[in-house]
């Protein structure tokens, strides 16, 4: 006799349809699982036995062979476990469910047949309405998050009894076959005695507003003074450049860097369903009454993380905090604190905004697409750029240049704005600070800007903008190319600086509401070079 039932696992954040293909023949009793399975899924067998039986029904006594296809691909997880066990029912002739359904099954079981939640629904959700399947039965605790995905019927359950029509004349605790009977099988004609299903739940995240700063928040008018510095994160966050604040402790680079989430705009409905998946595939996607993720992630690890931490990995790689800062902010507090080797694994994905990660198996790849926000001291005791008897930097010249040394020069070059941050005596005094909500509009106004200018192209953000894009959309005055010219040669900067340059140029002249740079956006653009102009 034989059987199938289509399934799902995580591929990376991807899901990838399997078939689960049960076949019963004469011999003795044994259960084998074929298809390159891990541990997890060989150890479905005893899970699958005992929900079985503990449900009512009779647990096959023939032997049981379960293929996983397409065989060549690693499977791991314990996504199968629900439809090994309807796969079993089904073969054995307990259960017949409804011919005209194309159904993907996805759960975890547990001994007493109550169906757990697994990782990376979304994605799963998503590939069955892609492949054309009219419904999913999946765990309840699964079911706001697979709704998100419009156009395919969802439904949940509690346990695998609920999966056959009860008679409302019989205890719920008797539902199933049970063990020594004569009773034929459960036919299924569709799934409308289970729980009302949720269908084409919308979230109209188009026509969201822009959040309001909620009251007791963090926002960028409690931050007295530094406003060349909250020029330079508005610029950051206009065109998603990166951002690097150095200076004395004390001085407010976390708390400024802290605040950048509440000034960047909302996720757009695709990019909400990005960040959605992975987070979903990474398992750390928390159920809200508001569906999908609506602010801008901001990760921020301690500088003890390792690389696998940092970029992703695995047997089975999964995502790390640089794919888990798509479309948001990765914070890096205390640059020169990180391992050299873990900060160098960040060049590539800073270019390229992907993370491939190769095994003996396969390869993975994973989105990256964030804006790297960092901050340090300007030497091992914090003081180098302190201007007062009582804090004294006590670096000798050696020290400092071996500190220093810690970021490549390679890195360095990717950071777009390099932005000194002076020491509290400086602004003490100042004058009353821009709101985050102000910040916020000028902010929006320029990505707006952006958008039309590349709606062309995949382009979203000036940062983004390379090679003959780069060339064909941006064109600087004479004078403006002839002070970049000569700011490169004096300062020997590198041809990835010359065209940074340009694409913050750029930025600023959009937050200026201007169409054209001129060349004061340029000097400005060139004045946050600071590393490269030996300020510090």
């Amino acid at each position: 006799m034989y059987g199938k039932l289509h399934s799902a696992c995580l591929y990376g954040i991807d899901g990838v349809l399997i078939e689960v293909e049960t076949d019963l023949s004469n011999g003795l009793p044994q259960t084998s699982i074929i298809g390159l399975p891990d541990s997890a899924i060989r150890e479905a067998v005893e899970r699958v036995r005992a929900a079985i039986k503990n449900c009512g029904y009779q647990y096959p006594l023939q032997r049981i062979t379960i293929n996983l296809a397409p065989a060549d691909l690693r499977k791991e997880g314990s996504s199968f476990d629900l439809a090994i066990a309807i796969g079993l029912l089904m073969t054995s002739g307990q259960l017949v469910l409804p011919p005209q359904e194309r159904t993907l099954v996805v759960g975890e079981l547990a001994l007493d047949g109550s169906i757990r939640s697994v990782p990376g629904i979304l994605s799963m959700v998503d590939l069955a309405k892609r492949q054309g399947f009219t419904s999913v039965l999946l765990p309840l605790d699964n079911v706001e998050e697979a709704s998100l995905i419009r156009g395919i019927q969802v439904f949940g359950i509690r346990h695998l009894q609920d999966i056959a029509p009860q008679n409302p004349d019989q205890p719920a605790s008797s539902v199933g076959i049970p063990n020594n009977s004569n009773a034929g099988p459960v036919v299924l004609k569709n799934y409308a005695h289970l729980a009302a299903p949720i269908t084409d739940k919308t979230h109209k995240m188009a026509d969201r507003k822009p959040r309001q700063t909620p009251l007791f928040a963090d926002d960028y008018s409690d931050v007295l003074g530094q406003h060349h510095v909250k020029r330079a994160l508005m610029i950051a966050a206009a065109g998603m450049h990166n951002i690097l604040l150095v200076g004395p402790p004390g001085t407010g680079k976390t708390m400024l860097i802290k605040r950048l989430p509440s000034i960047l705009p909302p996720l757009s409905e695709d990019e909400a369903l990005e960040v959605t998946k992975v987070l979903s595939a990474a398992g750390k996607l928390k159920e809200t009454p508001q569906g999908l993720i609506a602010d801008r992630p901001f990760r921020s690890p301690h500088h003890t993380i390792s690389t696998s931490g940092l970029i992703g990995g695995g047997g089975i790689p999964k995502p790390g905090e640089v794919s888990l800062a798509h479309r948001g902010i990765l914070f890096l507090d205390e640059l020169p604190e990180f391992q050299r080797q873990v900060l160098e694994v960040l060049r590539q994905p800073l270019e390229d905004r992907t993370v491939t990660i190769s095994r003996a198996r396969a390869a993975f790849t994973f989105p990256a697409q964030f804006m790297l926000a960092c901050s340090m001291n300007p030497c091992p005791c914090g003081y180098l750029s302190a201007h007062s008897e009582e804090q004294r930097c006590i670096c000798s010249p050696a020290r400092v240049a071996a500190y220093r040394a810690k970021i490549s020069g390679p890195l360095l070059d990717r950071i777009d704005l390099q932005v000194e941050v002076p020491p509290p005596g400086e602004w003490r005094k100042s004058a009353a600070s821009p709101s985050s909500e102000e910040m916020q509009a000028k902010v929006i106004h320029a990505h707006q800007i952006q958008a039309t200018r590349y709606a062309q192209s995949s382009v979203r953000w000036n940062s983004q903008l390379s090679g003959t894009l780069l060339r064909r959309t941006i064109h600087l005055p004479q004078e403006a190319e002839q002070l970049l010219e000569q700011t490169l040669q004096t300062l020997n900067l590198s041809m990835r600086a010359h065209d940074r340059i340009i694409k913050m140029a750029q930025t600023i002249a959009d937050l200026d509401h201007e169409g054209e740079i001129v060349t004061a956006h340029v000097a400005e653009a060139i004045q946050y070079r600071q590393l490269d102009l030996n300020l510090f």
